[in-house]
């Protein structure tokens, strides 16, 4: 049965239309190409020599940590982002480095990757720290006065007065197109969050070409579907790109995933679908004027935003080659649309969701969910008791939490435990999927970690005591409005679930890089924005313990507004610190985007010190794509494992595999040169707990 499925599978992949030569051979956009596919047709590396991979050079980074980085190479160069945001620039072929910038504007945050952009002898890069968008001269780092202020453009540019001083930042490199650089930004999640319009700057200049509100204005598309004036409305943000865009060339058409509306998990001042809120959107990316849009949730409460750019693909539909766009999403669900309409290709239920119990808020009364393909990971409506980890030993405590979880799909936020599976991060996250473009295959990889949602009502006064009535000093006030439900009351954290123990942080950082970390967020962290620089400074005096013991005041303006707040992020674990429930808690998914069908799944990585680990593996958490080539070869690091593998593409099987010197929790790139072809991915850990690394590394044949 297996050597027919894999015949049928074969030809399938014959019968589609072919890549045409000289394509998709170069790594000099983000994720490879403008359509986001990971997709190359070097064919140098296949499935018989893949195994004799060896490292041809290491770059050692200045610095170490998390390092979501997707390189670009052009004209033999290679270059990317740091763990503390030096943006750098590498001999591709021996790791050799040319250049490092380091902007004085901060080294905390995240970044995925730079731009760049050419014409004649004025070659670019561009990349954000902090607020900035910077220009660099790519053949010297050296900043291009000449771009915005000096080199640099405000993120706030564009926006409202009452944004000015709010937090916004890009973690995800921006889309070319001709002489414009149109920007994702991250923002603010909670009440406050800066709106999160999609602007395009000039690349020569820095000056604002277009802005598209993503929270419509009177007179726009979309603005019967809020509030009157919740464009103005302080308490109510974001609509915002973060996860990158994908880009038709050939008809100037730039498809957008917009997020979720702030705040993330309560709506009581965002009645309404809130369009364009968790939207796929498709702009005329020469002026930003619509075209068309798609909701993927509607009047969202779980903060489902698609977590990666989508999939530019030609499928062949009722007998005809179709331009399809594909987002994957948080929830395990892929959408296929058409890219010129946004029709969907398959049918999509409208689906009974479940209204909400808290005062003032109001859930939108069906989610629309695709008939195919099929998820590519489990719902939380389909876990039974019988789903608990065989490796737990607190088995009947799990049980209870689990019967008292509501555990429905679409089930709205209360003040119980709701279980989200896929949980927070995703189903699909960050890293994004690979795709064969001609073929309309996509492959892509998913966590399968449950984390419980849970609200609390707000207090209607601000916080200026604790639970025993003991006084606030202005800096534990900041820390308990702020910090607590991730940090913990005690500051203890939660290393299981990505918060680190915020006590002795004094022993481990300086002053000046937690402001930082305060201001620009760092990993899942967004800034604070919605703060005084001296409540900030009361704030790291107060973590330090130098606090002076000034009590907080009662009239403390930046307390969120609404009825009910977010108790923090929980993931659903035993009490040794693994998933609660059944593996597999990672997997590797192809889905034929022709007809809807998985054509397999796997298993993705391995759980150290659990048994038969070789023969029945049960899979980790994974962050960061995979790359796909046009001759047969998957290849992906991502997981918490540390390992970085290669699977062929047609069945899934295991083809190589070697232990990387730190997690990669980033996509690769791969590239040609002088007829050698390379492999090259950032190896920084740090994320779930791993050990810290600081390498780029690069693999080709010997």
């Amino acid at each position: 049965m297996k050597i027919i499925k894999l015949i049928v599978v074969i030809i399938l992949f014959a019968g589609c239309k072919s890549s045409p030569k000289n394509k998709y051979d170069t790594w000099s956009q983000y994720l490879g190409g403008a359509d986001r596919n990971h997709y190359s047709t070097l064919d140098q590396i296949d499935t018989s020599n893949v195994q004799r991979l060896k490292i041809a050079w290491t770059y050692n980074a200045i610095d170490s940590g998390q390092m979501q980085m997707n390189p670009v190479m052009v004209n033999g160069v290679l270059y990317g982002v740091t763990a503390a945001l030096k943006a750098f620039a590498l001999d591709a072929v021996t790791g050799k480095e040319l250049w490092l910038y380091k902007d004085s504007s901060g080294s905390s945050g995240t970044s995925r990757g730079v731009a760049y952009w050419e014409n004649g002898n004025d070659k670019r890069i561009l990349y954000t720290v902090a607020t900035n968008l910077i220009a660099l001269n790519a053949t010297d780092g050296k900043l291009i006065t000449t771009f915005g202020n000096n080199g640099k453009v405000d993120l706030h540019t564009g926006l409202s007065a009452a944004a000015k001083d709010k937090y916004i930042t890009s973690t995800t490199p921006g889309t070319v197109y001709k002489n414009l650089i149109i920007m994702p930004v991250r923002v603010a999640e909670d009440a406050g969050a800066a709106p999160g319009d999609v602007r395009a700057f000039d690349v020569r200049t820095g000056k604002l070409v277009w802005i598209f509100h993503t929270i419509p204005q009177p007179g726009e598309k979309g603005y019967e579907t809020w509030p009157a004036n919740a464009y103005k409305n302080l308490n109510v943000g974001a609509v915002n790109n973060w996860a990158g865009m994908a880009l038709d060339e050939k008809t100037g058409t730039i498809f957008i995933p917009l997020g979720s509306a702030a705040p993330d998990f309560y709506g009581g001042n965002r009645k309404g679908a809130n369009l364009y809120a968790n939207c796929l959107l498709a702009l005329n990316a020469n002026d930003g004027s619509y075209k068309w849009h798609f909701q993927l949730i509607h009047h969202d409460m779980w903060d489902r935003d698609p977590p990666a750019p989508p999939n530019l693909v030609s499928v062949l539909k009722n007998g005809q080659q179709i331009d399809a766009v594909a987002q994957v999403t948080k929830q395990g669900y892929t959408f296929v649309l058409d890219r010129n309409t946004g029709k969907s290709l398959f049918p999509i239920n409208e689906t009974t969701a479940f209204s909400s119990k808290l005062p003032g808020e109001q859930a939108w009364p069906t989610q629309p969910i695709p008939t195919l393909p099929k998820p590519f990971a489990r719902e939380s409506n389909l876990l039974t008791v019988n789903d608990i980890s065989p490796f737990a030993n607190n088995k009947a405590e799990l049980i209870k939490i689990l019967a008292a979880a509501d555990k429905r799909t679409f089930a709205s936020p209360d003040t119980n435990n709701v279980l989200l599976l896929p949980g927070y991060d995703g189903g699909a996250e960050y890293g994004g999927a690979a795709a064969d473009p001609f073929k309309g295959i996509l492959y892509v990889n998913a966590n399968e970690m449950a984390w419980f949602l849970k609200m609390e009502a707000q207090q209607k006064i601000p916080v200026t005591a604790n639970a025993t009535g003991k006084q606030l000093s202005i800096g534990e006030q900041m820390y308990t409005v702020h910090c607590s439900a991730c940090h913990g009351k005690d500051k203890m954290g939660n290393a299981l679930s990505g918060y680190p123990n915020l006590n002795g942080i004094a022993q481990k950082q300086t002053q000046q890089y937690v402001h930082q970390v305060i201001t620009n967020g760092k990993g899942k962290m967004p800034g604070v924005s919605t703060i005084t620089k001296d409540e900030k400074d009361r704030l790291v005096e107060y973590l330090f313990g130098i606090e002076k013991k000034e009590a907080a005041s009662a009239n403390f303006a930046a307390i969120p507004a609404d009825k009910y707040k977010h108790t923090g992020y929980k993931k659903f674990l035993d009490n040794k610190g693994l998933p609660a429930i059944t593996p597999p808690w990672g997997t590797f998914t192809a889905i034929d985007l022709n007809t809807g069908q998985h054509l397999w799944q796997i298993t993705l990585g391995i759980t150290p010190g659990l048994p038969d680990q070789n023969t029945k593996p049960t899979g980790c958490e994974n962050y960061g794509g995979p790359i796909v080539t046009e001759n047969g070869l998957l290849f992906i690091a991502a997981t918490k494992d540390g390992m970085f593998r290669a699977f062929n593409k047609y069945t899934g099987k295991l083809l190589w595999q070697i232990s990387l010197p730190a997690a990669s929790f980033a996509t690769p790139a791969m590239y040609s040169i002088n007829g050698k072809q390379y492999i090259v991915m950032a190896c920084g850990g740090e994320k779930l707990g791993t050990p810290k690394g600081n390498k780029i590394i690069a693999f080709a044949l010997p």
